[in-house]
């Protein structure tokens, strides 16, 4: 079997992850046999041999490669994708017909043009799904099917003032309309709910420890994680906003060396509230663009212990307070 889920919508993505997983059978073997690979440090090579391995006492073996078809994505105008056409990676259209009935491989990517010339060379061999990014009706539809999956419901008025506040983060969305749904204990969500609710504390909270990162507090950093956890946040959907602060202060960061004012900055980047661009620009004068990065690669790192298991039994919590122990005992 061969999936390809790609697009903007990652929390959509990731649900249909999950579903494909969980069709495979017995969550303990199919953690046992999953393997997530990096398409930028992957070969054609190592990625057949490891579909052509057979499962460790499972039917099924489940291969993830992350970011392989984003290599052939065109960079700009003028300027060719990171991989070439000689790269071999070609000849995977012609591996993928004769793969192990036994092997699963998904190929997982952020938004990819359809001009792709490895999308348009494997999705005849492939069930592939785009993950566009919803808005408008679609996305108010959304937030009415997810309460109604959490045993609730939500008022039109309810649905357009939390779109307002939180946006199109599916992410944000599902966990707010979650915590929604807890509290209306089975009557519709209105708005004066959300106002109770859905506050800025949370993103306050989530600048605070980024702020206590990037000084090496440990304490204070791993302090406002548990105070955030023992207030019912999902360890996954904390490293997303972290992580998501991370990857704005990198960006910040890279125009401000391109002397972008700031005012071109928040354009840029989306930003809405002059506070959140105020925080953003703070930390990323204050730190060099190695460390950030440093400190990126290692969120990607962490996600990808906590989707894949790496410490059994752990939910997250353990992967996060490792990770804040590593990230503050670094150099500056």
């Amino acid at each position: 079997m061969f999936y390809i889920l790609y697009g903007e919508d990652d929390f959509s993505l990731r649900e249909s992850l999950i579903e494909i997983k969980e069709g495979l059978g017995d969550e303990t073997m199919v953690a046992t046999n999953t393997t997530v690979l990096q398409g930028q440090s992957t070969t054609p090579e190592q990625l057949i041999a490891t579909c052509d391995t057979i499962p460790f006492l499972a039917p099924k073996r489940l291969v993830i490669v992350e970011g392989l078809l984003g290599l052939f994505q065109q960079q700009g105008k003028g300027k060719r994708p990171q991989t070439t056409k000689n790269s071999g990676w070609s000849s995977l259209s012609e591996y993928v017909k004769r793969i192990p009935e036994s092997t699963v491989l998904v190929l997982i990517d952020r938004k990819i043009e359809r001009n792709n010339p490895l999308l348009k060379k494997l999705s005849p061999q492939a069930d592939a799904r785009e993950f566009k990014a919803l808005s408008g009706d679609q996305l108010h539809n959304w937030m009415r099917i997810r309460a109604k999956k959490c045993g609730g419901s939500i008022s039109p008025a309810a649905v357009q003032l939390l779109a307002n506040l939180v946006g199109g983060n599916l992410w944000l969305l599902s966990n707010e309309i979650d915590k929604l749904c807890l509290h209306a204990l089975g009557r519709a969500i209105e708005k004066d709910d959300i106002e109770s609710l859905v506050t800025e504390a949370r993103q306050f909270t989530v600048f605070a420890m980024v702020d206590a990162i990037l000084e090496r507090r440990s304490a204070a950093a791993t302090k406002l994680l548990h105070r955030l956890e023992d207030e019912g946040e999902a360890p996954p959907y904390l490293l997303f906003m972290i992580t998501r602060q991370f990857r704005l202060v990198i960006q910040a960061k890279d125009l401000l060396l391109q002397r972008h004012k700031a005012t071109e900055i928040k354009l840029a980047l989306g930003i809405g509230h002059d506070f959140v661009l105020r925080k953003t620009l703070e930390q990323a004068k204050a730190h060099s663009m190695e460390r950030l990065r440093s400190i990126y690669r290692k969120l990607l790192d962490t996600d990808i212990s906590i989707k894949t298991g790496r410490f059994r039994g752990d939910k997250g919590e353990l992967a996060l307070d490792l990770l804040i122990s590593e990230l503050c005992g670094e150099p500056t």
